[in-house]
């Protein structure tokens, strides 16, 4: 649930009382002002905390990202800037930590006159309890043109000291309240970790996606150990912690004290460690400040810094069946890898690397869920690579179809809100459907949250068809969604659920809810159909089903494909008459109407095509005339540009679907770790879907799945382009690691440190799968640093022919980047890929089902679709034998549940 309830998304921060500021950082005494080749650099005198750091004229357009321009709102205690430390420390052999906070009690610090090349230094005594165990102090140093900001931690008691808990906090300007469009994307940027011990870096992207992103990296032995969200007061009028102000977090050096404690219950993502010093004896840790010359050569800049780099094909998260690869590179040999739980991977060593920059391995993953793969370098650097291992993905997917028309099916003809049958919300942690909960749309089967479970399992069907569950979803299609949730003029419910007591005196609303808040919506509330949003999930549910009965006529039962179709064509019509709000946005999975658009000219249903395709002619002309025009209920959003992307490429807007692209860059990292590898930026959601409801980066919410059409749709248009591949197919493999062992699928998965695990509800998982089935494949590639590569396969062999076994959860696609080929079946499925550059030509084997699925329904004929998307002039493969061609694709019969296909250029 999102933006008419903007002001209410900032509760309870911004309808509070606000605290009143009480400067204690000292701004009203000046700065210290240093410049460099990279940056412009200012420290507030009296705290030499860091109140500017802005790129030098000479780099970029100077921007800042420090939140300088809002700082006057930040001067009060307990407000965390660059340059804070925190700790825990005990002498040894006490059971107790006590704490250390510079930003508790500030007072001016004594400066330490600086010398060689430091910058800036001062004692952090006069800001730390008077009884603290440690010394600290803080310089700020240049060091071959780096700014680095050390601490020098000194044990000033007579016994040995244990340092269980170091952390550096970081303040970015993430701060969107108060900012229209412009100055958010022009002045604000996100930050995200890469949690790798010695190898570890946190990048800080501007959100325009096309300046220098910062790297911050450690200095000596300062592991990026553990990442740990700061608590700030939310009563204050930036709206700490809100849907315009995520927070901040703190880089952690080590983590015990807290793994003790305040993370006993969880699996932190790194060992935890403490260090201990000895009486009179200092340890150094710091970190240093990077530019990179944009997001695409961060690893060329990290490369540069003679930092460790991992890149892993397909990404880190690995279906069991699927090899996983993995390339390390840093000036010191590999020493040993271990994994932690023992025995989760396997590895080798492989020769796939091009050149000697890179080593390669090979891994194979045994246990699921998480894991830690540690590589020890000769110098004792340390990297942490982490790892998410599912089942294979086609038992995945087939899992989420069964669980969800089975456990999470309502059948209750008695319900007074007309919600049976459905596939409804479903609670794992106590195992049941969700039929009552105070925010009406999530037992209410719209919005995101209330449609997810339905919308999932409708899309799936789509994705690996399963008879059973077909005929379930005609049944939901035929009683509930049309007639219940769709009204027979096409309109869409914002939920069919309401809190009304008098409207339904038979029905036991439990007690135990409070159903005082602005979200409990009456009937009447409930009944609006002025969300666009809701009526994408209807569209993509039809057109999910004509995809069923066209390409597998047996297994539907109450409709012809022609009706389906035609539902999904009416309901776009009445999302766009002009009566339903936030039509003009870029919305959730509307790339399925672009998939729409295109069966209907296949189809030869010119009329229903000519409408759909002004009404979003219509949408993209106003966007083109916008420079963010990735406009949604929220202050800022990630799930506009899906949309505005889609249509803009469709209607040839270069600069619009670039500023698109660009913009889903900035806020989709890359990086060694599975959570954050492809993970869009999402922090919100988990208020209006989740179970435990708190503003907190989520991992691998819908933003993964949806942000991630954009990326692959340009990387086979661009297919050397592999950073977008990386990326793309890291978002698009998020969605399955949602899915758990049983095939219950959770909204996302909470990253505070505190807590680690998957959200309790199903919520809105449905967008994110929606991404996963609309774009999934076999991508092959011959990367120039790693040669033949499959994500989504395994390479069997690349001489004399390149010989790939497809193993993605749908097997209905394959992209081979070199000529440009996409590859789709609309029904059968892929079983392996035979390329032959040479002859130019493909061999294609297709199975009528997914292979290792026994419940996969088979298909009468394969349905092959062929195209190139990279423009490269090679013209398209057509078939060696002589095949009929219906609605665009080659038709080829089965013999024995196979066939094989060449196709040539």
């Amino acid at each position: 649930m999102r933006g008419a309830y903007l002001a209410l998304v900032i509760v309870p921060s911004l309808l509070r009382t606000c605290v009143a500021q009480s400067g204690t950082l000292g701004l009203q005494d000046g700065f210290l002002s240093f410049n460099t080749s990279t940056f412009d650099i200012q420290l507030v005198k009296d705290s030499q905390t860091l109140y500017s750091l802005k790129t030098s004229s000479g780099n970029s357009s100077g921007f800042d990202f420090i939140p300088a321009d809002v700082m006057a709102q930040r001067q009060s205690n307990q407000n965390y800037h660059l340059g804070d430390l925190t700790f825990r420390a005990r002498v040894v052999g006490s059971p107790v930590w006590t704490s250390g906070d510079t930003s508790i009690q500030r007072r001016d610090l004594t400066p330490i006159a600086p010398t060689g090349d430091t910058l800036a230094a001062a004692n952090l005594s006069p800001t730390l309890p008077s009884a603290s165990l440690l010394n600290v102090t803080r310089r700020w140093v240049l060091n071959d043109g780096d700014l680095q900001l050390l601490f020098d931690i000194t044990n000033s008691q007579k016994e040995a000291v244990e340092i269980g808990s170091l952390g550096a906090p970081l303040e970015f300007n993430n701060i969107f309240t108060g900012r229209n469009a412009a100055q958010t994307n022009k002045l604000c940027s996100l930050f995200d970790p890469y949690i790798g011990q010695d190898a570890g870096y946190v990048q800080v992207t501007p959100l325009l996606g096309t300046l220098p992103p910062l790297l911050v990296l450690p200095v000596g032995k300062s592991p990026l150990e553990g990442w740990r969200f700061l608590p700030e007061s939310t009563s204050t009028s930036l709206g700490y912690q809100s849907q315009t102000f995520e927070g901040l977090y703190e880089w952690q050096f080590h983590t015990l004290a807290y793994a003790q404690n305040e993370w006993k219950n969880v699996t932190p993502w790194n060992a935890p460690s403490s260090a201990t010093l000895q009486p009179g004896e200092t340890r150094t840790y710091g970190l240093r400040f990077v530019l990179a010359p944009s997001i695409r050569e961060i690893e060329d800049a990290l490369h540069s810094a003679g930092h460790p780099v991992a890149a892993g094909i397909p990404g880190y998260i690995l279906p069991s069946d699927q090899s996983g690869k993995l390339f390390l590179s840093f000036p010191s040999p590999v020493k040993s890898l271990s994994v932690s739980p023992p025995g989760a991977l396997s590895w080798a060593k492989n020769s796939d690397a091009q050149s000697s920059e890179w080593v390669g391995y090979t891994i194979s993953g045994h246990t699921w869920g998480r894991s830690r793969l540690t590589v020890t370098y000769a110098d004792d650097t340390v990297q942490t690579v982490h790892y998410y291992v599912t089942k294979p993905a086609g038992q995945a997917i087939a899992d989420l179809g069964n669980f969800l028309t089975t456990d999470s099916w309502f059948d209750d003809p008695s319900d007074p809100f007309s919600r049976s049958p459905s596939v409804i919300s479903y609670d794992r942690e106590v195992n049941a459907v969700v039929k009552d909960d105070p925010r009406a749309w999530i037992p209410g089967l719209s919005d995101e949250a209330g449609a997810g479970s339905w919308l999932a399992a409708s899309i799936k069907q789509f994705a690996q068809p399963n008879a059973a569950e077909v005929a379930k979803m005609e049944q939901f299609v035929n009683k509930t969604l049309w007639g219940s949730v769709q009204n027979y003029d096409g309109s869409v419910k914002k939920a069919v659920y309401f809190y009304q007591p008098n409207l339904v005196t038979n029905y036991d609303y439990p007690s135990s809810i409070f159903w005082g808040n602005w979200w409990s919506w009456n009937e009447a509330a409930s009944y609006a159909t002025d969300r666009a949003y809701d009526y994408v999930h209807v569209i993509a549910a039809y057109w999910s089903l004509y995809r069923v009965a066209r390409n597998y006529p047996s297994l539907v039962k109450t409709h012809t494909w022609e009706w389906y179709l035609n539902q999904a064509v009416m309901t776009v019509a009445s999302m766009t008459n002009g009566r339903v709000g936030y039509a003009s946005d870029g919305l959730m999975e509307e790339t399925v109407i672009r998939y729409l658009l295109d069966d209907l000219y296949r189809e030869g249903l010119t009329a229903n095509a000519t409408l759909v395709e002004g009404r979003m002619r219509a949408r993209e002309n106003a966007w083109a005339g916008e420079r963010y025009p990735f406009g949604s209920e929220m202050a800022w959003d990630s799930t506009g540009q899906e949309g505005v992307f889609a249509w803009a490429t469709y209607f040839n807007d270069t600069t619009t679907a670039l500023n698109a692209l660009n913009s889903i860059l900035a806020y989709q990292p890359s990086v060694p770790h599975w959570g954050y590898n492809g993970n869009a930026r999402r922090y919100w959601d988990n208020v209006y879907g989740g179970k435990l409801q708190r503003i907190e980066r989520q991992i691998h919410h819908y933003g993964s799945g949806l942000n991630a059409i954009p990326l692959i749709s340009q990387f086979r248009a661009t297919p050397t382009d592999f950073y977008l591949l990386r990326v793309g197919f890291a978002g698009l493999s998020g969605p399955l690691s949602n899915i758990d062992q049983g095939g219950f699928a959770a909204a996302s998965f909470h990253s505070f440190a505190d807590t680690l695990k998957w959200d309790g509800y199903s919520g809105d998982y449905g967008p994110n799968f929606v991404g996963h089935a609309l774009e999934m494949g076999t991508y092959v590639v011959d990367h120039p640093s790693f040669g033949w590569q499959a994500f989504g396969g395994n390479v069997l062999s690349t001489s004399p022919t390149v010989k790939v076994q497809t193993l993605d959860s749908l097997r209905r696609r394959v992209f081979i980047a070199p000529i440009g080929a996409w590859l789709t079946l609309d029904a059968g499925a892929f079983s392996e890929v035979d390329l032959d550059l040479a002859k130019k030509s493909v061999k294609l084997t297709i199975a009528a089902a997914t292979p290792g699925v026994p419940n996969a329904a088979p298909a009468p004929n394969a349905r092959l679709v062929v195209q190139n998307t990279a423009l490269n002039g090679l013209g398209l493969l057509k078939p060696t034998s002589g095949l009929r061609q219906d609605a665009g694709a080659w038709v080829i019969p089965f013999k024995d549940g196979e066939a094989s296909v060449t196709l040539m250029l």
